[in-house]
């Protein structure tokens, strides 16, 4: 098997070791102030477009030495298959708002935004919801509840034609419907565990994509939908968009995306794997991640 060559990443400064473990490892919540060491060497770019590149982009062979500051790159030559994600490693993302102002970083947890993609997981998972989601309200009438006369329509005998009881049956027109569907729930059983895991899986999927964006807030100073359009137009490579926010619904925000049909909202209690996989970028705010995290780390109660 040929094995690609890649340049990792590595925590080789001293500077950004000692900001890791005084900041990551032990308060679990970076801020910008603490990353003001860290400086840009990439003319014409600002620190936070450095950092943000640093802890969101991979880089192969092909990238240039621009790309990446130089002095934090190991040029050790090592030998992978391929970049591998699941390896429940916790994840260091820039945090912004609508204005695209820098608000810092926040530290995801591996356990949940890091975890192996499994496709049958998934699979499971959607099939669950799509099948729970069915009304099941549908209904035929057999022969004893269509509406009709219940007379024998003629002879049994000396006619020439066919034998026959009632007009009623499945074999007329406007007769009864024989094993026709009847109102019945489609749900089926599926567990706990399975259900988390598959919003985990989703989660990670997102952010290994690079299509996960986290928002301080999700607040917006009017609720014309032209602001929320020009946002959501200034980001890059997105079709279709989901919003989370941990709380009820900004009024503002609600009124602003009802008439955008690539832009939907929902609470963090809402969050599915159905409506992750619909949308090609999630944005979630600090406070959503927050509960997320929790609800993912709440027991299960059996």
């Amino acid at each position: 098997m040929a094995l690609s060559v890649s340049r990792r990443v590595y925590y080789s400064s001293l500077s950004l070791r000692s900001f890791y473990l005084s900041n990551v490892a032990l308060n679990g919540h970076v801020s910008w102030d603490s990353l003001s060491s860290v400086k840009s060497s990439v003319p014409g770019k600002s620190s936070f477009d450095v950092r943000q590149r640093y802890f969101t982009t991979i880089l192969t062979p092909d990238s240039g030495e621009s790309a990446f500051p130089s002095d934090l790159l190991s040029r050790k030559r090592v030998l992978t298959p391929d970049w591998k994600i699941g390896l429940y490693q916790d994840l260091v993302i820039p945090v912004t708002n609508f204005h695209n102002e820098d608000k810092g970083f926040m530290v995801l947890a591996g356990d949940v935004f890091d975890v192996p993609i499994r496709k049958d997981i998934i699979h499971r998972v959607v099939r669950w919801q799509l099948a729970k989601r069915q009304q099941g309200t549908h209904s035929t009438k057999t022969v004893s509840e269509v509406s009709g006369t219940g007379r024998k329509p003629w002879k049994q005998k000396g006619t020439g034609r066919a034998r026959h009881g009632t007009l009623r049956g499945p074999q007329f027109r406007g007769g009864a419907i024989m094993h026709g569907p009847k109102p019945r729930s489609h749900a089926i059983k599926l567990n706990k565990k399975v259900r988390r895991l598959g919003l985990k899986i989703a989660l990670s999927a997102r952010a290994a994509e690079g299509k996960l964006m986290v928002f301080e807030d999700l607040e917006l100073p009017s609720h014309k939908t032209k602001n929320i359009a020009n946002h959501v137009s200034q980001m890059e490579n997105i079709k279709k968009l989901l919003m989370v926010d941990g709380g009820p619904i900004d009024e503002k925000l609600k009124l602003a995306t009802q008439n955008l049909h690539y832009v939907n909202v929902l609470p963090s209690i809402g969050l599915n794997v159905y409506s992750i996989l619909l949308h090609d970028t999630l944005v979630m705010s600090r406070d959503a991640v927050n509960r997320i995290v929790e609800r993912m780390h709440t027991p299960i109660n059996r």
